[in-house]
């Protein structure tokens, strides 16, 4: 299927591995141009760029001025912007409670998981405009309406960060621009199965090994397995591309049927 994004522009936060990886490699797949923020550009980034119409930024987006600084160099390398694709985000167990989360990680939480996504789209949406079409894809989670105590502030951002697409989707909708969400459940990557990710961190809480809590993680979805990037990184671009031009405002849910919500 043709989703003609053939020559586009896309900036992708966060893509130095995992899902912005996935996002990243898909894109190319597709002949998109696309432009990547992360804090550090890794080997496969490298690599990648070094075959493919794909310019690396290393920047942080939790500063204030990261998100423009790479819609800057995503207009000047390549003219414009098309697709942003909001993915950056962080989560850290709260094994403490509630009691023991300080304001500064509150903050944290809510700018890496909230804020560089608003940032990062009244930077982009300008450009959009003025195209007058385009589409924002953005990297939500499960934990949106599935609020847990264990990643309580995760949760807050992420919920925030749903209403505010969805609020921001009947604002430029009428314009030409499409917005969407896309919530995963558990993902096979480091957020959740790296050596300070969210299997170590509970494994280490409740004294179980990091594959036990990823094995009853897993058990929790009807497929009985996590999610793998590229399967996020589809809709990504079932989203990104004119296939699906009449959905905006949309939650796309890949989670293994692990929520039972209608």
């Amino acid at each position: 299927m043709n989703l003609h994004l053939y020559g586009k522009t896309a900036v992708v936060t966060g893509a130095s591995k995992g899902i912005g990886l996935a996002i990243t490699q898909a894109l190319v797949g597709e002949g998109a141009n696309v432009v990547t923020g992360s804090r550090q550009i890794s080997p496969e980034l490298k690599e990648l760029a070094a075959h493919a119409a794909v310019h690396p930024v290393a920047v942080d987006l939790t500063s204030p001025d990261g998100p423009a600084a790479l819609v800057d160099a995503a207009v000047d390398v390549y003219g414009g912007v098309d697709v942003l694709v909001n993915n950056v985000g962080g989560v850290r167990p709260r094994t403490g409670g509630f009691l023991s989360v300080t304001d500064a990680q509150w903050t944290e939480t809510l700018t890496i998981n909230f804020l560089v996504a608003v940032r990062t789209v009244r930077a982009a949406l300008p450009h959009l405009l003025e195209r007058g079409s385009g589409s924002i894809v953005t990297i939500a989670s499960v934990n949106a309406s599935l609020p847990d105590p264990l990643v309580i502030d995760y949760s807050a951002a992420k919920g925030a960060l749903v209403n505010f697409s969805k609020s921001l989707s009947k604002e430029v909708g009428p314009r030409g621009i499409r917005v969407n969400t896309i919530s995963p459940g558990p993902v096979s990557t480091d957020l959740w199965l790296g050596s300070d990710g969210v299997a170590a961190t509970l494994g280490q809480a409740n004294s179980r090994t990091p594959d036990e809590i990823a094995a009853a993680a897993a058990a929790d979805s009807v497929t009985g397995r996590f999610s793998t990037p590229s399967e996020v990184a589809a809709l990504v671009l079932l989203l990104a591309g004119d296939r699906a031009e009449n959905v905006t405002g949309a939650d796309l849910i890949i989670d293994g049927g692990l929520t039972t919500s209608l």
